[in-house]
């Protein structure tokens, strides 16, 4: 179940409440008249079923609430209620399945933002990632996988894609592609520092390397597990199942890419950083790609599932 906290204007305060009594899985309604005051007006709250608040928080934009007052929406971690249990069944679909498409935008859209932190996160990701590389160790390797914040603005170019949000998918390509060109720079740095105290050598650019080697030796295994990533991710964006984006980042090679094409071309193997380069263009272009026609796949099943459960006119 999800809680709207609405504030609306004194004489609209009935249309709103005539919209949530007619949108089907809702329940506790409650106006408080004149509590408002910045913007003044009156607070109405209600619960909805997650499979019916797209719908509910869609209307409600539409009738413009968002302009006219405000829109807040929490998730309910527990409910005991019989009138909410009757909602939900009320409800058509499964709240599992639900998309809050506005929620989604913006969680992309904060997530997709050029910061000093996220460009900090995704630096060090990579500098682990480096001395991972280097040293042919696996463990670091998946540190920097977990540690790498790149997922955020991957989801928001399959986002502003399939909401045809051009500014969201402008920003998310600049977090993305800036983001991971100054880690690469600054990893770069920290090669050539190492390398100055003799922690990194050319002879270990050189080496086997066999727990790693895969991470510049692209080939169509690495597209299809980026492409099952993109799919894992964006179910785990769309279902607020968060604690699943820890598997996606440390299924994808990303971040040790990035790492080992700074690293190689610092020392000039520039057969290493091709490879390490079509490796992270891989993994990126099968997440975008798998991450995008997921999103459009829901968006085609929640439709299908509304227009079945209203039935035909």
């Amino acid at each position: 179940m999800l809680h709207l906290r609405l504030i609306t204007p004194a004489d609209r305060t009935d249309e709103v409440v005539k919209l949530i009594e007619g949108t089907v899985g809702t329940a506790h309604l409650a106006v408080v008249k004149g509590a408002a005051r910045d913007p003044e007006g009156d607070v109405v709250m209600c619960d909805v079923a997650r499979e019916a608040g797209d719908e509910l928080i869609g209307a409600l934009r539409a009738a413009g609430i968002d302009d006219c007052g405000s829109i807040a929406v929490e998730t309910i971690d527990l409910s005991l209620s019989k009138r909410a249990d009757r909602a939900e069944d009320d409800a058509p679909g499964e709240g599992a399945d639900a998309v809050l498409w506005e929620q989604l935008t913006d969680l992309t859209h904060e997530e997709s933002t050029l910061t000093v932190t996220y460009v900090a996160f995704l630096s060090v990701a990579t500098m682990i990632a480096a001395c991972g590389v280097m040293l042919d160790n696996a463990i670091l390797i998946v540190g920097a996988m977990a540690v790498g914040p790149e997922f955020g603005p991957l989801a928001g170019v399959c986002t502003a894609l399939v909401q045809r949000a051009p500014r969201l998918v402008a920003r998310s390509l600049w977090a993305l592609l800036a983001g991971f060109a100054l880690a690469m720079v600054a990893t770069a740095g920290f090669a050539w520092l190492m390398d100055a105290f003799g922690l990194f050598t050319e002879d270990m650019v050189e080496a086997p390397r066999p727990n790693t080697a895969f991470i510049w030796q692209p080939d169509w295994m690495s597209f299809v597990v980026a492409f099952l990533a993109g799919i894992a991710g964006t179910l785990s964006l769309t279902s607020a199942k968060s604690g699943a984006l820890i598997g996606v980042a440390i299924s994808v090679t990303t971040v040790p890419a990035a790492a080992n094409a700074a690293v190689a071309l610092s020392y000039r193997d520039f057969g290493q950083t091709s490879g390490s380069a079509l490796q992270l263009l891989a993994n990126l272009g099968g997440i975008v790609l798998a991450g995008s026609l997921t999103l459009i796949a829901q968006k085609s099943f929640l439709a299908w599932q509304r227009h079945r459960a209203l039935g035909p006119r």
